[in-house]
Order: structure tokens, then sequence, then C-alpha cells
């Protein structure tokens, strides 16, 4: 008789954690598309509204009980300042709600069937984000030695991370 192992369910953030008392968004600083991505939330999101945290820097997910790697690894969250986590597509949408014609458009996502298609979409580049654009460099890559670079007529490598 074959026996399969149960399948742990994926690392989540629980819903509520130390509240910052302001706006956090937690983004892989490792990831340029990430990065850029970052940059561009903080430019729509209302002015001096959203504080951006690398959960790639030491001691960043200390603050933030409830938010494991594993959670932060698979997409961006938002913790606001009561303490609310929220990921992925949702996070950038309760980001945009801090200014205030854009989050009413931004609201759009909870829609039937959108919110499922964006969160499927997200997932997906997700999951290859650093095929996108490719890892900034770090300390150990100074040179940039390592970033993914692609091509389309190019066979994308498998990331084993």
């Amino acid at each position: 008789m074959n026996q399969t192992l149960p399948v742990p369910p994926p690392a989540v953030a629980a819903p509520r954690t130390t509240p910052p008392g302001r706006y956090v968004v937690l983004y892989d600083g490792l990831c340029r598309f990430c990065q850029a991505g970052a940059r561009k939330l903080v430019a729509l999101a209302r002015p001096g509204a959203l504080e951006l945290l690398s959960y790639q820097e030491p001691g960043v997910l200390n603050q933030f009980p409830g938010v494991p790697l594993e959670a932060c690894q698979r997409q961006l969250h938002l913790i606001t300042p009561d303490g609310r986590v929220f990921g992925g597509v949702e996070a950038i949408v309760q980001a945009l709600a801090t200014r205030r014609g854009l989050g009413r458009l931004a609201y759009a996502y909870y829609l039937p069937g959108l919110r499922w298609l964006l969160d499927a979409l997200y997932a997906l580049i997700a999951a290859h984000r650093y095929r996108i654009m490719g890892r900034a460099a770090t300390e150990s890559c100074a040179d940039g030695a390592c970033a993914v670079h692609f091509r389309p007529s190019q066979t994308l490598p498998i990331d084993k991370k």
C-alpha cells in the first residue's frame, strides 16, 4: 500500500502582527523587479504614507511576529499602522487606497473573479521574478555577475530557490 505524506499548507502570514504605527511594505530587496515595483508603489500611494523594508535585511522580520520568511518569499506584504497584514495584490490595493482617488479604483480588485485572476497572475510573476530582471548585486555578488540575464530565444534556467 502506497502512503503519501501530507503536504504542509503554504506558509502564510498571520492576519495581524505588532502594530508599527505606520504603513510598512515588506518586499524582496534582492530582486530588481521587486525593487522597481516597490518604488512605483511608493510613488502611487499617498506621499509619505509607505515605508519600504526589505525582508532580506537582518532583523526586519523580527519586528513583525507572524510574518514568516517563507510567506515573504512568496509575495509582498503590507502591514497597516494597526498591525493588519495583507499580501500580494491585496497588499498593493491597500497601499494604493492610501491615496483618495486611486484607492477607489484599486478596490475593483474585490470584484468577483477579478481577484482570483489577479492573484493567479501575481503568483506566476512572483515565482519567476528573478528571471524577469535578475537579482540585485550583493556583497557576495558585488559586480552583478550573479544576476540572471534573460533573452527570449534562450531557455530559462531552473531556479532551485
